[in-house]
This record gives structure tokens, sequence and C-alpha cells, in this order.
């Protein structure tokens, strides 16, 4: 099968605006850049030139971008989704494109945590305080159905991982292959930049339709969300 690549134009393409240039547009912006690094330029040539290069930002989301494209995560696996999880760092996925290759030995060196693999009721507080540990801002990752969900071992031995510890992503599948992994990291990535993917429950307009197991009507604040709750059109 034949592979069909983009042939670039001879001058390359402008990384800014996505425009195609042309030889001539090419030794144009070389020169200028010459007589700018030489002083020749006017006012206005300087200025339009620094404007055309110059991207402005505020703080927060200067910060917010360094810290999406250096994660360091923890060198820590727990079951059979630790060994999808060594090998994002080799050729095929090669997690280096966004800076997250470098696993760190030590919770105090280390901001993510992948939870890759089952948690039992007596590893829990060990992972509880590795995470605690973890340098701040952290983040964490629940990979696998059974720290997502219990998975295949839906008994009393297992524990899912937000029942003890904040997670930021979960990734499904038993195991997930490495690349549903990069795209949880890429999912993370998004929402450190402040700028997370609509969920399926917004895309969908399914907020509201949450069912919630029943509790006990003393409690007002899980009566209030119960969607089996006397009354209530989704329950009816």
């Amino acid at each position: 099968m034949e592979i069909k690549r983009e042939k670039l134009p001879a001058g390359g393409r402008d990384l800014i605006s996505g425009k195609d240039l042309s030889n001539e547009d090419f030794r144009i912006r070389q020169l200028r850049a010459r007589d700018m690094l030489r002083g020749d330029l006017g006012d206005e040539d300087l200025e339009k030139y620094a404007q055309e290069r110059v991207l402005t930002t505020t703080m927060e989301k200067a910060v917010a971008w360094a810290r999406s494209n250096a994660l360091f995560p923890a060198t820590f696996g727990l079951a059979c989704c630790a060994i999808e999880m060594m090998s994002i760092v080799a050729a095929r996925v090669d997690v280096a494109r966004f800076g997250f290759e470098a696993f760190r030995a030590s919770p105090r060196q280390a901001d993510l945590l992948i939870l890759s693999g089952r948690i039992s009721i007596k590893m829990a507080p060990v992972v509880r305080r590795i995470y605690d540990q973890m340098l701040e801002p952290k983040w964490a990752i629940a990979m696998g159905a059974c720290s997502s969900s219990m998975g295949v071992f839906n008994n009393y031995a297992i524990v899912p991982a937000d029942k003890f510890m904040p997670v930021d992503v979960h990734v499904p599948g038993c195991p997930p292959r490495p690349e549903a992994l990069m795209h949880g990291i890429l999912k993370l990535r998004k929402m450190i930049q402040a700028d997370p993917d609509m969920g399926w429950r917004d895309g969908y307009g399914a907020r509201g339709t949450e069912e919630v197991v029943p509790s006990d009507e003393s409690d007002p604040a899980q009566s209030a969300i119960n969607v089996f709750q006397p009354g209530n059109t989704l329950g009816a």
C-alpha cells in the first residue's frame, strides 16, 4: 500500500499563520532578520517585525503550559496494566513527544501517579501515602477497569481508586492499550492547561440523568440528588 505524504513547498511553511512560503518569501524573511540583527530596520518596520513574531499571554497560562508539557510520572506499577504503561516510553507511542518520559523513582520528585492495576484494601493506604508524598500540584490517572470500577475483581478485597484519593482521569479497558493511556494523558494535559475537552454528558445534554443509589431519606443532601425520589420525573 502506497502512503501519500504531504509535500511541503520549497520555502517551507509558516508555523504561526500556516501559510506556504515560496523560495522568494523565505529569502525575504532571511534578509529582514539579518537587517533586524544589524539594527538597519526603521521604527515602523521594526515594530511590524516584532508584532509578527511576538506572542503575548498571561503568567497563569504560561505556567499551565509549562506544567502540562513536563509531567514527571512516578515509577509505580500495581498489576498487569503496568506492562502497558511501561510501553508508552517505547518508540511506537513515544511519550517523550509530550515531555512525560522522565519517570521518577521517588514520589517526592513526581507529580503524576498512574494507578496501573487493581488496588486491594490492604494496598490502598500505601497508595494514598505515596500520593500524599508527591509534589504539588499533582495529578492522578486511574488506568484500567480495576482501579476505575474494580473490573473483573468485583469483590470485597478490591477498592476503586476514587474511593480513597482524588482521580483526574479514568482510562477504561482490561487492560487498556498504550494508545488509550496516551489518550488519557493528553486529556489530562488539556485539563492542566485549563482547556478541557467537552465530556460526553455535556456534549449529549445528559446532565441531570445520573442515577444515584437510593440512600437514607434522613440525609437531605443525598435525597436531593436521588433520581428515584418520589416526584422526580426521571424516577417516575
